[in-house]
């Protein structure tokens, strides 16, 4: 068990850095000191108790990333209520299906989303409440209600008890002398208990409720704290979706706990949106996923190595690392030029990107965790992080390698520690599946771990091909190459009928550029296919590229839903044979414009 309690930490926090700046919302005049956020926390619990909610009862959340959000998330946990913070990507349905699954019984929302949700498909919420302005948008009695005349009993309790008017005029007559640092003591809660559920959004199409700890979440708050990865006062850019377990632990629950001072970002991260918050804030560590860092890499320093002149440059000794330098520079001025390292997680780095990034001497480090782990599995600092690992195991974790391959050392990584979940929520089989009786959890990720207990991942369990003649073929190894060719945007690797097929979707900016049309595009795709298959193994060369018209539907983290392309998909779409070629552009230019 973690010895620092986790609700304690908020109460830490708070009386020590009440005066610092705590929240502001990136683009809006808003900024709250730890002082603020205590008092906005105060009035939610009034709140609470108007709505007669109890201890462990569960509280669903949904919006983008902004203050009032992170008051409701410390506000449920700190009154000793549940958490179910829900990924505003999510449709409709999913939303529906997970508050009601979590028999959430208050639901707090951005006006935006509200809009698209069926309020009678709520069978379990008691008051729906606006994150613009906490005020109470419906009461959703679900016992038969008499019809009422205007000005009832029953609309003023919408109107008047439950609003942020009537709340504020409770906290003043609780605090008459006002609310200080002194107040803040929330409820004894032992860190075993649950205090949220994240409904994980995995690229299987099968979504479970992972029961998280108090324990877990600070096992992941206390690890920053050691590592010295935040601390007071630093300058945090919180970009990743607060819903999801990596941008909830390290771009707002860690920080909060060391009191740095969090710009939330709103609006959908663009790289264009990131790099002009980072100039501005000159974030202290950045928390980041692959597909921004790679999306930089390809658009701007991947033409600018392909000149020729530039790789005369570049096979010039001790001229060479003059322009390594430049590049170094001018990438660490695109994220602030303030930073210690960034941290990049929440799925594979492309390896080319990385080893370029090694090669300038860039200040990044891989993570590894997954929801089940709140996040963190494994972790180590840019000076100790050895390269294509994606970190060593923390202190308050094992791993281990189950069904090792005789000849190369890949097994399923297993881990256990004080960061492993509860379990998932009405789900005891899948919780068994998962979790087996000496407590190690089966992550389902393919690696190998060296003496220093440093983890290699080389795939998923479930993505893994399996070849001809019994070979394993990880598909996202081979996407990662084809990913870094020219016109390529996206891909996938899928088995068709004992073959590889790369589904490809093209980058539509570069083929504007250039004027292709789609028989160039086709040639160009045929070159990256011998390309390819000149750099892989035998058993792992792409029969076949077949252009896809769209961008792969994927997960809020971003990895692609990989079971919507299945071989059956392919094959029903390689009956329209040229067909998807011909629409590729055409179709592609339009999803580009909507873009």
């Amino acid at each position: 068990m973690i010895q620092e309690n986790f609700i304690r930490l908020f109460e830490d926090s708070f009386r020590n850095n009440w005066n610092l700046p705590g929240f502001s919302n990136y683009g809006e005049e808003l900024t709250l000191t730890y002082g603020d956020i205590a008092k906005r926390v105060a009035r939610l619990h009034i709140l609470f108790e108007q709505c007669k909610l109890q201890p462990n009862d569960k509280v669903a959340l949904i919006g983008r990333n902004n203050a009032n959000w992170a008051v409701t998330y410390i506000a449920t946990v700190t009154y000793g209520a549940v958490v179910v913070p829900i990924l505003q990507d999510f449709n409709p349905n999913d939303v529906h299906h997970i508050t009601n699954h979590s028999e959430s019984k208050l639901f707090f929302t951005s006006d935006n989303i509200w809009e698209n949700l069926e309020e009678e498909k709520l069978t379990t919420v008691k008051a729906v409440f606006s994150l613009t302005n906490f005020n109470c948008i419906t009461l959703l009695n679900k016992e038969p209600k008499p019809e009422l005349a205007e000005n009832t009993v029953y609309e003023q309790l919408v109107l008047k008890y439950l609003q942020p008017d009537y709340i504020n005029s409770l906290f003043h007559a609780r605090y008459p002398h006002g609310f200080h640092k002194d107040h803040v003591r929330y409820i004894d809660k032992s860190n075993d208990e649950v205090v949220s559920i994240n409904y994980t959004s995995g690229t299987t199409g099968f979504s479970k409720g992972v029961m998280t700890s108090g324990n877990a979440l600070a096992g992941n708050i206390t690890f920053g704290f050691r590592t010295k990865l935040v601390g007071p006062g630093y300058r945090i850019v919180s970009f990743l979706p607060l819903a999801h377990a990596y941008g909830c632990a390290f771009d707002f629950l860690t920080p909060v706990c060391a009191g740095s001072h969090i710009h939330f970002i709103g609006k959908t991260p663009s790289p264009k949106i990131l790099l002009a918050a980072f100039a501005e804030i000159k974030p202290s560590v950045i928390f980041c996923v692959p597909l921004i860092i790679e999306k930089i890499y390809k658009k701007q320093i991947q033409p600018l190595l392909a000149k020729p002149s530039m790789r005369w440059v570049l096979s010039i000794p001790l001229l060479d690392q003059t322009i390594l330098t430049q590049i170094r520079k001018k990438l660490v001025d695109a994220f602030g030029g303030e930073f210690s390292e960034i941290v990049v997680g929440g799925a594979p780095m492309n390896a080319e990107v990385e080893e370029f990034f090694h090669k300038i001497k860039f200040p990044f480090t891989i993570g590894y965790g997954m929801t089940e782990c709140a996040p963190l599995i494994s972790y180590s600092n840019t000076k100790s992080f050895v390269p294509k690992s994606a970190g060593k195991i923390l202190d308050i974790m094992e791993v281990k390698i189950l069904d090792k391959d005789p000849n190369t050392g890949v097994g399923e990584i297993c881990v256990r520690g004080e960061n492993v979940m509860l379990g998932y929520y009405k789900n005891p089989d899948a919780t068994d599946s998962m979790i087996d009786t000496d407590g190690w959890l089966h992550t389902g990720d393919l690696g190998t771990v060296d003496s220093d207990n440093n983890i290699f991942i080389r795939g998923r369990n479930k993505t893994m091909i399996l070849g001809a003649s019994g070979q394993n073929i990880y598909p996202e190894e081979i996407e990662a190459r084809l990913n870094n060719m020219p016109y390529v945007m996206e891909s996938l690797v899928i088995e068709n009928n004992g073959r590889l097929i790369a589904l490809v979707c093209p980058d539509y900016e570069a083929v504007d550029a250039e004027h292709l049309d789609q028989r160039g595009l086709e040639d160009v795709m045929e070159e990256n296919r011998k390309m390819l298959n000149s750099v892989v193994a035998a058993y792992e060369t792409v029969a076949k590229i077949q252009l896809y018209p769209h961008e792969f539907e994927k997960t809020p983290k971003k990895s692609i839903k990989r079971y919507l392309y299945s071989a059956s998909f392919q094959d029903a779409k390689s009956k329209e044979g040229d067909k998807i070629g011909e629409q590729s552009i055409k179709s592609g230019k339009k999803d580009k414009n909507k873009r």
